[in-house]
């Protein structure tokens, strides 16, 4: 046995444990609330350090740490550990294939031009109306292992391709569902107000008067979304919605601004709403407003990657003290990816952030965001979600772009992806990248 190992019982049931050897330690300093401003840019990094997993949280992190003999050991080689990455705004719950319309998309129809045609958002919510809950559950933990697959560990997935009270019910059974058998932490939102159904000319009433009270019975205290835009839902119909959702308890998010600003900002801020999403027609008035605030403004690149190259002023937001959030959004239409490495990496080309800023806004930032400041840090006592990089420099995370960075990602202590999972062992050697 190596000196740096000793003798004790092994574990009972419950979260893993582990060693992580002679890694490189990147995370969010201390804190439970929201890095702002130029604090997004301040890391703590532990160089060539040993950190210690025991019954799913983290122990210890020092040089040269002595564990238990049965404990599972990995030689990271300087390679970096990152806190779980968390993904704080997807639509990864769905049915059907928006491939079709991308044609039309790539001969220069507009998105707002194809919503109007009846496809878009709308093509997904029939094939999600014709869907059980069984079928979109399974669908959505094919997703959630993508996810997993690139690094992330916490995941919010919103409702929204239902657009009546039945449909939005069984969407958010369905991600509860699939999330209470997914190693990472589901985090579901009820978005309501997502789109105009034609065939409901009293659409807004009765999401107000039907669906959001039944949401409420089920789900008391989820976060309530809806999309501010036009074509969609208006500045007023967003605002009646909001305000009957916060009668009821349930916090409120927002998406707006992404084609056209409608004023959504200062009322948001006005009323403490969690977020703002979007913010690609943001006006720098706004911004500013928007980063004094206590509502955070989340960037998401990957739709203006896939649309029409627009992208939030992300470094107006960072430079106004604002808080920042990366996320992916993934969907079947405007943004068709899991990976919140592709979303960071356009953060920084695109939006403005710094390698170390985009870094905290996929992980402390977004985990504060879901209420959830425990996770997305690495520190003694929290919960041990973490992902190995192939990278020795933190930087490469968003300066390599395509394939994955991920050499491992550990939920709750325990090896669940990556190249390295299935090596992670109690017995032979210790496991080397």
């Amino acid at each position: 046995m190596p000196p740096d190992r000793m003798d004790q019982d092994p574990p009972g049931p419950g979260g893993g444990d582990l060693l992580i050897r002679e890694a490189r330690i990147v995370t969010a300093p201390a804190g439970t609330g929201y890095r702002r401003g130029r604090e997004m840019g301040r890391l703590e990094v532990w160089k060539e350090a040993d950190l210690l997993i025991r019954d799913g949280r983290i122990q210890r992190i020092d040089a040269r740490i002595r564990a238990p003999g049965w404990v599972p050991e990995i030689r990271a080689e300087g390679r970096v550990v990152l806190p779980g990455l968390v993904d704080a705004h997807t639509h990864a719950c769905w049915a059907g294939s928006r491939v079709p319309e991308w044609r039309a998309r790539l001969g220069g129809a507009s998105y707002p031009s194809i919503l109007r045609e009846g496809g878009g958002i709308l093509s997904t919510v029939r094939a999600v109306r014709e869907s059980s809950e069984v079928i979109l559950a399974a669908q959505l933990r094919v997703r959630l292992g993508w996810l997993l697959e690139e690094g992330t560990t916490t995941v919010e997935v919103k409702s929204g391709y239902g657009l009546d009270t039945d449909t939005e019910l069984r969407m958010l059974r369905a991600i509860r569902r699939a999330g209470a058998d997914w190693p990472g932490r589901v985090i579901p939102t009820a978005c309501l107000g997502h789109a105009r159904d034609p065939d409901q000319p009293d659409q807004v009433n009765r999401t107000i008067r039907e669906t959001l009270p039944a949401i409420s019975r089920e789900f008391p205290g989820i976060v309530v979304d809806a999309y501010c835009e036009e074509g969609a839902w208006s500045l007023d119909e967003c605002l009646r919605l909001f305000e009957a959702a916060r009668e009821l308890g349930h916090p409120v998010r927002v998406h707006a601004d992404q084609f056209t600003s409608l004023g959504m900002i200062p009322e948001a801020v006005r009323r403490g709403f969690h977020s703002v999403d979007h913010l690609e027609a943001s006006t720098r008035d706004h911004l500013r407003l928007l980063a004094r605030s206590g509502t955070a403004g989340v960037l998401l690149p990957i739709s203006g990657f896939h649309l029409d190259d627009r992208y939030a002023q992300g470094r107006s937001l960072v430079d106004g003290g604002g808080a920042v959030v990366v996320a992916t959004n993934w969907n079947p239409g405007s943004a068709p990816s899991p990976s919140l490495p592709l979303a960071a990496a356009l953060a920084v080309r695109k939006c403005g952030l710094t390698p170390p800023e985009a870094i905290a806004a996929i992980t402390a930032n977004g985990a504060v965001l879901l209420g959830r400041p425990e996770l997305g840090r690495i520190a003694p006592g929290l919960p041990a979600d973490l992902v190995l990089l192939r990278h020795r420099d933190e930087r490469e995370l968003v300066h390599t772009v395509g394939g994955s960075p991920v050499l491992l990602v550990v939920c709750g202590g325990r090896p669940v992806a990556g190249p390295l999972a299935a090596s992670v062992g109690h017995n032979g050697p210790p496991t080397r990248p």
